[in-house]
């Protein structure tokens, strides 16, 4: 059969490319005709799929220390994921975060620096944030905020969450507490009057902008263009064009839920295999929720047990290759 692996990544365990990497060889190794497509959503992933780094810069971190942040820049086009520069990741995690002072303006570097260097359409992969301060602090690294005009200014959001409502559906996955939440809402609204004052856009009507704790409604009011994350990267890499060629499509991701069908990758790539009238499976690191109800589906986690899947989950993905077969007939 002619195959299509296109993962997003194994979140904390495997890149996109990695787990691609391993479940291809072992197709190929049983004789099939099997191309790669890493994919992303808007989250980390997302530069590696759009042609990965070939710059670094130090820039502040989410809580002020320096960080060194990876992004491209090639025929003026640059490719930015906050979370090289204000992830979650950066800091240890949720337990070692502190919501209230996480800010976002290492990614306002970033974008400065791309700019200065001769970007005239910058790409913004936003996911997994360590803030929730409706991008003023970008804002705040970018000023004057005119060198923002004319430039093509592109935000691929992971979640279509709205602008205030971020507070209460991301605050506590970066450590906050039910009163620190109340606090990030209360500071979102506040940002709200103040982006239509400075800059004439109400940013809480925008689908996605509350996308990493708010930083795209920030930069939706310097006039970025917000859009599907998943949507970007597939028409980026061809996506559709790679489906029409194959017999069959094998998406995946670390956990499937229910959100996995919302703007993510798994969901993104069954709608357009659908579509196409192309078979499609998952091979997930778990599924819950029902979710594998959704979609054909392999789990590591019940195939070879939680330690494994998240230890080994390359040689998991690898030797799932004959169960993928079966389930697709």
């Amino acid at each position: 059969m002619k195959l299509l692996v296109a993962p997003d990544k194994f979140r904390g365990t495997l890149s996109a490319t990695e787990a691609a990497a391993a479940l291809s060889e072992a197709l190929e190794a049983m004789g099939h005709e099997v191309r790669t497509v890493p994919l992303a959503d808007g989250g980390e992933g997302t530069l590696e799929a759009l042609g990965g780094p070939n710059h670094s810069d130090l820039v502040t971190g989410p809580l002020g220390d320096p960080v060194d942040a990876r992004w491209r820049l090639r025929r003026g086009r640059a490719v930015i994921e906050m979370a090289a520069a204000s992830g979650i990741s950066l800091v240890g995690g949720a337990e070692h975060n502190d919501p209230l002072a996480a800010s976002t303006r290492g990614t306002g570097e970033l974008i400065a620096l791309a700019i200065e260097s001769g970007a005239r359409e910058i790409v913004v992969g936003v996911g997994g944030s360590a803030s929730t301060d409706g991008g003023h602090g970008a804002i705040e690294a970018l000023f004057p905020v005119s060198r923002v005009k004319g430039v093509d200014l592109r935000v691929a959001c992971d979640v279509r969450t709205t602008f205030v409502d971020a507070a209460v559906v991301f605050g506590p996955q970066k450590g906050a507490s039910p009163k620190q939440v109340e606090f990030l809402r209360r500071r979102l609204e506040s940002l709200v009057g103040r982006y239509v004052e400075q800059y004439g856009i109400d940013v809480s009507r925008f689908e996605g902008s509350g996308a990493a704790g708010g930083l795209a409604g920030g930069l939706a009011a310097l006039g970025a263009t917000l859009e599907g994350g998943f949507d970007l990267v597939a028409e980026h890499v061809g996506l559709d064009e790679h489906i029409e060629w194959a017999d069959a499509v094998i998406t995946g991701e670390g956990i499937l839920d229910a959100e996995s069908f919302d703007g993510k990758t798994v969901g993104g790539v069954q709608e357009m295999a659908d579509t196409a009238g192309v078979a499609v499976l998952a091979v997930v690191g778990a599924a819950y929720d029902g979710a594998q109800e959704r979609v054909p589906t392999v789990s590591l986690t019940d195939r070879y047990g939680k330690d494994a899947a998240l230890e080994d989950a390359a040689s998991c993905i690898s030797d799932s290759a004959g169960a993928v077969l079966e389930l697709l007939g």
